[in-house]
C-alpha cells in the first residue's frame, strides 16, 4: 500500500500541492471575511469580538509565508509593536509582584502582535474596504439606535449604561462617532468636485454623528480628540493658511453647538468644577482622581526612570502606601495614562519604544490618500486619548487601534507595492 501511494505521488507530485493551493486562498478568503466580521462587532459586543479574533487567527496563520512575516517586522510599522511587547515580556524578570501579576500586567501589550500579522495580511489582500464598509455600517445601526432610544421617551430601556448609550460605554461610542465623521468628511471632500450630491449626503450623516457626541453622549477626551482631528482635516484639505480660514468656520459652529447644548455645556462646565474642588482639597472627582492618579505615576517613575519596575506592578505600587486613613478610591490599577503606564512598568526605554510607534504609523498614513486620512484619524486618536486614558491597553479602544492600523496601513503598503508589480509584469 504504500508503495501505491509513493507511486502516485511519483506520478503526480504536484497533486498534494495542488490542494494546499486551493486551500490557502480559501483559507485567505475566510480570513478576510473575519476581519470584516471584527469591524461588525467591535461597536457592539468585546465578547463576540474575542470569538471572531481566535477564528480570524487560526484562519490567517495558515496562508502566511515566512518572507511576508519578516518582511513586516523588520519594517518601523510592524517591528515596533513587536519590540514594545517584547519590552512588556522582559520587563516581568525585574517586577517585584507574583507571576500571576505580571502575567495579567503583560496581557494589555499581546494585541500589539497583531499589528505585523494584518499588515502583512492586507499588503497581499485587496479586500480590506469591506472591513471598512462595515465598520461604518456597524457604526451606523449603533448610531440609529443611540438616537431612537434619545428620541423615544416611552422606551422602559433607554440604554446599557447611560441614556443614548446602548452597549459597551460612553467613552467607546463616542471615539466610534468621531472616527466616522471625520472618516466621512474626508470622503466627502474626495467626491465634492465630481459627485456634489453624494458629498452633502455625506456631511449631513458626519453631522449626525457630531450631533450624537454633542447633545447625548460624549467623553471629555473625546472633544479634545476631535478638536485635533478637525485641525489635521482643515490642515489636509486647506494647507496651514487655508486652515486659519476654516478655524474660525469651526469656531462658529461650535459656538453654535454649545449655546444649544446643555448636556455639552455640563460635561464641560463639570470638569471646571472638579478643578475647584480638588483645589479646594477633596480629590474625590473624576477630574481630582485622575490628578492624583498623574501624581503617584510620576512618583513612581522617579524611583525607577530608566527601566521601571517591570510589568505587572501597576496595582501593588498604588496600593503599597495604603493606610487606615487612605481613601480607597486611590488605589486603581489604571493611572489613566497610556505613557505614565508604560513608564510605570518600562521606564524610559518602553516610552522611547510607545512613542516611535506612534510616529513610525504616523508616518505610514503621511500622503495624501483617502485610506492615509482613515489610518491618520485611528493613530490620532489613539495619540491623544492616551494622554488621558490607557487606550492601547483596553480591550476595545486597543483592538480599534490594531485592526484600524493593521487594515489601512497594509492597503498603505499594497498601494506602495503596485507601480514594482506593474513593472514586473510588463
Amino acid at each position: 500500500m504504500t508503495a501505491k501511494m509513493t507511486t502516485m505521488s511519483e506520478r503526480n507530485p504536484e497533486s498534494i500541492f495542488m490542494k494546499e493551493g486551493v486551500r490557502a486562498p480559501r483559507l485567505g478568503q475566510i480570513a478576510d471575511g473575519l476581519v470584516t466580521a471584527v469591524a461588525v462587532s467591535l461597536p457592539w459586543s468585546t465578547s463576540a469580538s474575542s470569538i471572531l479574533i481566535v477564528l480570524w487567527l487560526i484562519a490567517l496563520v495558515p496562508t502566511l509565508d515566512a518572507a511576508s512575516v519578516r518582511r513586516e517586522l523588520l519594517s518601523a510599522a510592524g517591528g515596533l509593536p513587536v519590540l514594545l511587547w517584547a519590552l512588556g515580556a522582559i520587563g516581568m524578570l525585574w517586577a517585584d509582584v507574583s507571576w500571576s501579576d505580571r502575567i495579567a500586567g503583560l496581557s494589555g501589550f499581546h494585541k500589539l502582535l497583531f499589528v505585523p500579522l494584518l499588515l502583512a495580511q492586507f499588503r497581499r489582500s485587496g479586500q480590506a474596504k469591506w472591513a471598512i464598509l462595515g465598520f461604518l455600517a456597524s457604526s451606523l445601526v449603533l448610531l440609529v439606535v443611540s438616537w431612537a432610544l434619545v428620541l423615544t421617551p416611552g422606551l422602559t430601556w433607554r440604554g446599557h449604561k447611560s441614556l443614548g448609550v446602548p452597549v459597551k460605554d460612553y467613552i467607546m461610542q463616542s471615539v466610534i462617532f468621531a472616527i466616522c465623521a471625520f472618516g466621512l468628511l474626508g470622503q466627502a471632500a474626495e467626491l465634492w468636485r465630481t459627485r456634489t450630491p453624494l458629498s452633502l449626503a455625506l456631511v449631513l450623516v458626519a453631522a449626525v454623528f457630531i450631533a450624537n457626541i454633542a447633545y447625548v453622549a460624549t467623553a471629555r477626551t473625546t472633544l479634545v480628540v476631535m478638536a485635533v482631528m478637525f485641525v489635521l482635516f482643515a490642515v489636509r484639505q486647506f494647507g496651514w493658511k487655508g486652515a486659519l480660514g476654516a478655524a474660525l468656520i469651526g469656531a462658529v459652529l461650535t459656538g453654535a453647538v454649545w449655546v444649544s447644548s446643555p448636556y455639552l455645556r455640563q460635561r464641560v462646565s463639570a470638569a471646571v468644577e472638579e478643578l475647584q474642588i480638588y483645589g479646594a482639597g477633596d480629590v474625590n472627582t473624576p477630574t481630582g482622581l485622575r490628578i492624583e492618579y498623574w501624581k503617584k505615576s510620576l512618583a513612581f517613575i522617579a524611583e525607577a526612570p530608566l527601566i521601571g519596575h517591570g510589568t505587572g506592578t501597576i496595582p501593588a505600587l498604588f496600593r503599597r502606601d495604603v493606610t487606615a486613613e487612605t481613601n480607597p478610591a486611590l488605589i486603581t490599577t489604571n493611572p489613566h495614562s497610556q505613557i505614565l503606564a508604560v513608564m510605570i512598568e518600562l521606564g524610559l526605554v518602553g516610552a522611547v519604544a510607545l512613542v516611535a510607534m506612534w510616529l513610525a504609523h504616523l508616518a505610514l498614513f503621511r500622503d495624501g490618500t483617502l485610506i492615509a486620512w482613515f489610518g491618520l484619524l485611528v493613530v490620532a486618536y489613539n495619540v491623544v486619548s492616551s494622554l488621558f486614558n490607557s487606550h492601547l491597553f483596553d480591550f476595545g479602544e486597543g483592538w480599534l487601534y490594531v485592526f484600524g492600523v493593521g487594515l489601512t496601513g497594509g492597503m498603505m503598503l499594497r498601494a506602495a507595492d503596485a507601480p514594482a508589480k506593474a513593472e514586473e509584469k510588463a
